[in-house]
């Protein structure tokens, strides 16, 4: 099957007279351009250029071929123009998953902003800790924290420096006492948190160029972050949280970060789609929405 992709490298680089100018006018490598034609013509069976060390010109195959090639890329063009009529319009219905925490204490009074800003959309909201997979799930976008463990996804970033920290209630540390390292975690009880079946309890925490790993325990377990928190707060341990969950609770001092000189494992907030025809206006308009309300929270004294 002949990808669309290669037929736009094609006649591009038909225009361009050579794999490296085309590669410099699509933003890809020149192997990725060169290898583009191989499979092409693997594809058609002919040879589409006649290549030499020090020039490219089409063959008379190609000549043939290149008007057939425009006109499909032409077609394809169109039809995504009528599709994308009344697109720019920031309505119909927006399926987001969030994280339990984030969502309930951070993001569902803005979404209520931001739907009452645009009276026309729908919102259906899934909060769950679990990663969403946004090729088998009726989804729009996700929003998560961390790094992609899956390259095809599209993620743009909504607060990039977020973190994680270790930290506990004034209650607590007044019972039980202030840890002085990350390694005097494991004489405390530490509140674990299980994700995709598989509990979290190794803790990081970088110190300069080191990275200090600590096996933790603890008598609760939960696979709801905000679960995870309340306990924190009620003073029943210790919690590794994501430093944006629990920054309401450090500024009112409900909980205290424990070793403030370290950094403890990234936690970037992040919009996900399966693919970039996914960001649609609404998404586009809700990742700017959600980027503006960030900052200000984030710099709030």
């Amino acid at each position: 099957m002949i990808r669309v992709d290669d037929l736009q490298i094609f006649v591009t680089t038909a225009g361009a007279g050579s794999f490296s100018a085309a590669a410099r006018q699509l933003d890809i490598s020149p192997a990725l351009a060169s290898g583009a034609m191989q499979r092409l013509e693997a594809s058609l069976g002919v040879r589409l250029f006649v290549r030499s060390t020090r020039s490219l010109r089409l063959s008379e195959h190609g000549e043939r071929y290149l008007p057939h090639a425009r006109q499909a890329l032409q077609a394809l063009h169109s039809g995504e123009a009528v599709l994308s009529e009344g697109r720019d319009e920031i309505a119909g219905t927006l399926r987001l998953s969030m994280p339990s925490d984030t969502g309930r204490n951070l993001l569902l009074p803005w979404l209520d902003a931001f739907q009452l800003a645009h009276p026309r959309l729908l919102l259906q909201v899934r909060l769950s800790d679990q990663v969403a997979d946004l090729f088998s799930t009726p989804l729009d976008a996700s929003i998560r924290y961390g790094q992609l463990a899956d390259s095809s996804l599209v993620a743009v970033a909504l607060l990039a420096d977020n973190r994680r920290i270790a930290c506990a209630s004034p209650d607590y540390l007044a019972r039980h006492g202030w840890p002085d390292t990350p390694a005097a975690l494991s004489e405390h009880n530490c509140l674990r948190y299980v994700i995709d079946e598989q509990t979290h309890e190794r803790w990081s925490f970088r110190v300069g160029e080191t990275v200090q790993t600590v096996q933790v325990e603890g008598d609760r377990v939960s696979d709801d972050a905000e679960v995870v928190r309340r306990w924190a707060v009620a003073g029943l341990g210790i919690a590794y949280k994501s430093r944006l969950d629990v920054l309401d609770d450090l500024r009112h001092g409900r909980l205290l970060e424990l070793f403030p000189e370290t950094r403890g494992q990234p936690a970037p907030l992040q919009l996900v789609c399966a693919h970039r025809t996914a960001l649609t206006p609404a998404v586009q308009a809700l990742r700017g929405f959600l980027l503006e309300r960030l900052q200000q929270y984030v710099l709030e004294q």
